[in-house]
């Protein structure tokens, strides 16, 4: 994980500057409302917000300079407070507001690996970046509940072979990942090697069994649930096709073949290095 980690900003690099604003879409809970933000940032990367009927609480705020300023606008336009801000895999531009992070997340944001990562970014992005956070940060505990906004919200450990972040169940209808699972090949920043590829497995099948009917991710935005399915018999099939093929090129070309024309297969050259290395 950590040599693809420390790679992500070199690949990502040539995008940063061709970045064009980001879309806003709203999901309706019942019991509140999720404004799903699609930053369309070198990245990748979704920001949220949950509206209760009093108050809101925002997740991964975005990184980018010109995605705050328009995240910040739609923030103020739903005239209600902010009682919480919840940074989980991702630090953003919170400013100085006070945030909340998985139990052990802020002190791995400041280890080598995800601060070496972030030292890539602003190497690549420079100014584009906006200043890092200055609040105060709280740590929530593992397999706790809280309830903010009117809304609770279940800290569950995320996938064993990521960061120590979160997967958060919202309100009981939306599941948070890190990645929101998708009808595409995974990318080797995900799956890094035959350990993730299990990890993976496990923490899509308790998003399933978790009551959810929307999963969003850090990376990517909304599914529903066929999404998560998909996702289990992709990383099932390429359980197989690992144990099936000795070197890298064969399981390119068998994944290649049991998903011809899946999108994403451009990253399975590199998916290969990282699985058989």
């Amino acid at each position: 994980m950590k040599k693809a980690l420390f790679i992500l900003f070199n690949l990502l690099t040539i995008t940063a500057m061709a970045q064009t604003k980001g879309r806003f879409e709203v999901h309706d809970l019942g019991n509140c409302k999720l404004h799903v933000y699609y930053t369309n940032d070198a990245l990748g990367d979704a920001s949220y917000i949950i509206e209760g009927k009093d108050a809101l609480v925002t997740m991964e705020q975005p990184l980018f300079k010109d995605n705050v300023a328009e995240f910040d606008t739609y923030l103020s336009k739903l005239d209600k407070p902010v009682e919480t801000r919840i940074t989980d895999y991702h630090v953003g531009g919170t400013g100085n507001h006070d945030v909340v992070m998985a139990q052990g997340m802020p002190e791995f944001t400041k280890g080598e690996v995800y601060g070496g990562m972030m030292k890539g970014f602003t190497q690549a992005f420079g100014d584009a970046m906006t200043a890092m956070p200055t609040g105060k940060v709280s740590e929530v505990p593992f397999n706790a509940t809280q309830t903010w906004a009117g809304v609770t919200f279940e800290f569950r450990h995320g996938a064993a072979s990521d960061f120590p972040g979160a997967s958060i169940l919202i309100g009981g209808k939306a599941y948070y990942t890190h990645w929101t699972p998708a009808k595409a090949h995974v990318s080797h920043l995900q799956v890094s090697s035959p350990a993730a590829v299990d990890a993976e497995i496990s923490e899509a099948e308790n998003s399933l069994a978790s009551g959810a009917t929307l999963f969003i991710g850090g990376h990517g935005g909304a599914a529903e649930r066929d999404a998560v399915e998909f996702k289990i018999a992709y990383l099932k099939k390429m359980k197989e096709l690992l144990a099936e093929n000795k070197t890298a090129q064969a399981f390119v070309d068998a994944m290649k073949q049991a998903w011809p024309g899946l999108p994403g297969e451009a990253g399975l050259e590199d998916l290969g290095k990282a699985l058989y290395k």
